[in-house]
Formats: structure tokens, sequence, C-alpha cells
């Protein structure tokens, strides 16, 4: 989808008044159809559920059209995801679903104008961004507040990984993503105890003790890392953001809209133009970025429907190599690899097997660092054999850490556990798809060695 947006992006640039006008278009209409055709193969169905709560939703939308929102959106609910965006009517790529005035975006200028900036400004590290969540812990309380409508439509409770409670992350065993939820409520805790009571006993006027709670803290820290987006704005900075009604959007490993991260100077708005085609009544879908689904789960509380591409598993090797000189012997080769499911690799055969190429390449040159080409020898198929069985024996320990399957309980746990059990299911998955195609290609080597032996 990146790509042939790109050569649509390439093409506009070149303009009507081009040598070759009408090869172009041409072009322009294939890449298009290419989107299309695309796009069928990532469809995430999930039905509008139509209920009361959602006049919250209608208010600020109205809000929105007054202030000059213009939008080809519709807020919903839908089922098992909560809040996502409809199209009203059929919209075709380079058609824009949404366009936001900057004057309804809540940026570090509102900390400018407030009491609290002379104050947090001779903190020391302290960032625009700490400021903007702790102007909003205060102005989510305010009755007069500009943004009531906005802050009225957010829940009580955000539902990430960071608001995980003990059994949930008991559930993590096994995997990385435990150590890093922890770690991340730790480093936000830390945080936190800098900061207070110290504002609050210094400055009880500007930071009353009952709105700069700890729990009001990780309240704010999980609005801005679930909601914000990171803006571009016309003096060439990058900003981190709050965009009302355009937040509602959910994400897809395959959005309609890509590109949105930058302020139109003509018109002062942030516009949310459509990488590929979305019919009415259709959920419309924005990308929050390449992120992995443990960085989701984490910061926004969810997993993908679909297959997630940036899906890894941080593989570390130690491997004795022997290409050190021969007064010192072998030394030691540690590298990184990043190991995907192998589902997404069209490549089985020999020498391949699905597996990343790089991880295949490093252990080779462990066991022959003078390995330079790929041929049906018994030596080299020797090496395969070995190399595959010793990936299959890895990946099977990993699984066997992650526990029985069987046991998970989905029934009567709670929707953090819940999450949790999601995540550890990709992860099995993951490790599955690594193990089973070990075990083929063991099957495929040992079968091309019998021939040998024959």
């Amino acid at each position: 989808m990146e790509a042939l947006n790109s050569i649509l992006t390439a093409i506009a640039k070149l303009g009507g008044e081009h040598s070759a006008a009408t090869a172009l278009q041409e072009l322009r209409v294939a890449t298009v159809n290419l989107i299309s055709e695309v796009a069928k193969n990532f469809k995430e169905e999930r039905k509008v559920v139509t209920v009361s709560s959602c006049e919250q939703e209608k208010c600020l939308q109205q809000w929105g059209e007054d202030e000059g929102v213009k939008s080809q959106l519709e807020i919903s609910y839908f089922e098992g995801a909560g809040r996502g965006a409809v199209a009203r009517q059929d919209m075709r790529i380079g058609d824009i679903a949404m366009e936001i005035p900057l004057s309804i975006v809540i940026s570090e200028n509102l900390v400018h104008a407030s009491q609290m900036h002379s104050i947090l400004g001779e903190v020391e590290g302290m960032s625009a961004e700490t400021m903007l969540l702790l102007w909003s812990m205060k102005e989510r309380h305010n009755p007069d507040s500009k943004f009531k409508l906005y802050f009225d439509t957010l829940p009580e409770k955000f539902k990430t990984g960071l608001s995980f409670g003990i059994e949930a992350i008991m559930s993590l065993d096994g995997t990385l993503l435990l150590e890093e939820i922890v770690q991340a409520k730790e480093h936000l805790r830390t945080q936190y105890d800098e900061l207070f009571p110290a504002l609050c006993n210094d400055h009880l006027d500007v930071f009353p003790p009952e709105l700069y709670t700890w729990e009001q803290f990780l309240w704010a820290c999980e609005l801005w890392y679930s909601n914000s987006m990171k803006i571009m704005f016309n003096d060439g900075k990058l900003r981190t953001c709050l965009v009302p009604i355009a937040g509602f959007l959910n994400h897809s490993s395959c959005p309609h809209i890509v590109h949105y991260g930058k302020v139109d100077f003509t018109t002062n708005s942030i516009k949310f133009p459509l990488s590929r085609p979305c019919n009415a009544g259709e959920q419309c879908f924005l990308g929050y970025g390449n992120f992995s689904s443990s960085h989701l789960l984490t910061f926004y509380g969810f997993l993908p429907q679909l297959d997630n591409y940036y899906d890894v598993i941080p593989l570390d090797i130690d491997v004795e190599s022997n290409e050190g000189f021969a007064d010192t012997g072998p030394t030691s080769d540690w590298t990184s690899h990043m190991i995907r499911g192998t589902w997404f690799s069209k490549n089985r055969g020999f020498f391949r097997y699905g597996l990343p190429p790089s991880l295949l390449d490093h252990m080779r040159r462990s066991r022959n660092p003078f390995l330079q080409t790929f041929n049906l020898t018994p030596e080299k198929l020797e090496i395969e054999l070995e190399i595959l069985r010793d990936l299959c024996s890895m990946f099977q320990d990993m699984t066997d850490a992650l526990g029985d399957a069987q046991l998970d309980d989905r029934e009567t746990t709670s929707w953090d556990t819940k999450l949790a059990l999601d995540f550890k299911y990709l992860q099995r998955r993951i490790f599955y798809s690594v193990v089973a195609s070990c075990q083929a290609g063991c099957e495929l080597v040992e079968s091309e060695l019998q021939r040998y032996r024959l």
C-alpha cells in the first residue's frame, strides 16, 4: 500500500502538463486498481453496535463542526473494539475523510498560555510532553474549558497494558512483554515521584493535590500514549498533540489513512486523506504507526485483528566462531536477529525454509567461515540439518516456557488477563510457525541427503 501510494504521489508532483501525461494517467489508473485489489485482502469486519452512550460523541461532533471540522465520517461503536468511525458515503483514494482546524488541536501552545508554564519551565529536564500531560490533568476538571466536551468523551479508566493488574501481568510469564510493562510502570512511577508532592507543596494554588494523585497521573499518561499524534507544524517542528474527534479512529495493519501528520499552511488545518477506498458504512481506519503488538497492547490497549508484520521475536545468539587467530582459539560472536511468523515468507526451499536469511547465514558462518556458495553437497546439507535442528530446539524451548495453552482460562478472566492471554497466544503462534518451518526444512534436507546415500 505504501509503495503504490508513493507512485500516486510522484505522478501528482509531475502535473498534467508533463510530456508523457497520457502514459502517466494510464499508470495512475493501473496503480489505483492495484491498491483496490490489495485492499480486498485486508478486510476487518466488525459489527456496528448502536448504544445510547453515543450522545456525548454526537455533542462533540457538533462542537467540532461549529469550530470548523469537516468530516465524511460518523463516530460509532463497534462490537469488540469500542468507538470508531464509519464512512458516511463512498470515498476514493485522495479524498479527505476528515479535516481538523488547528484551533481545536491540543498542543504545547496551550501550556505556554497557562499559569503553570512559568513554574514548569524552571523544572530541570521538563519536556513539552510532560508539561502537556500535567496541563491535561487539571484541564479535564475545568468546567469552563474549551475542550470540556472532548474530555467528557474520554473514559474514566483506560484499559492499556499500563493498567494491567497482578494476575494479568503474571499471565505474561514467559514473554518479554512482562518485563516491558513492569519497567514502563516503574519508569512512570519514578517520574511521578520526582514531581510530586513537591509541585503541590510549592505551588498549591496551581497544582491542587486532589488533581495530581498517582492514579490521575497514570490516567493522563495513558491518554497521551493512546490518543496523541505527532504533528509537523508550519515552523518545521514536530509536536505531540491531541486531535479531538480524529482520535476516535481505530488502528489497522492496512489502514485507509496513512499520511496525516502535517499542518496544511493554506488552510491551517490537519487533513486526513485516504490511501485506499472506503465505502459507505465501512469502518475507516487510521495507521497509528509501524508498531509491534506488544507496543500496541502496552500503550494503546489492543491487539491488531490482522497479522502484524512488525511482530518480531528478538533472538540473541552467542555462537562460537573459529575465525580467530590460531593462538587465540575460538571467539564469542553475539548477534541479534528479529524473527517473524514464517507465514510471511514465501521462500521455503533449500537454504531458506521461510526463516530469516541473516540468521541462517550467521549460523552457517559460525560452523564454516569459508562457506561461500549454496549448492547441494552432502557436507553443506549436513550443516543445514544441524542448524535447523538447533533452531527447532531453541524455539521449542521458548514455546514450553509459555506454559500449557490448555490451562489458559478465557471464560472467567478479566479484560486485562484476557488481553494478556491473547498476546500469549500470538507469541505461541509465532513460535509454532518457526518450529514447523524448521521441521519441514529438516524433512526437505533429509530427503535430499537420502538421495546421496543411495
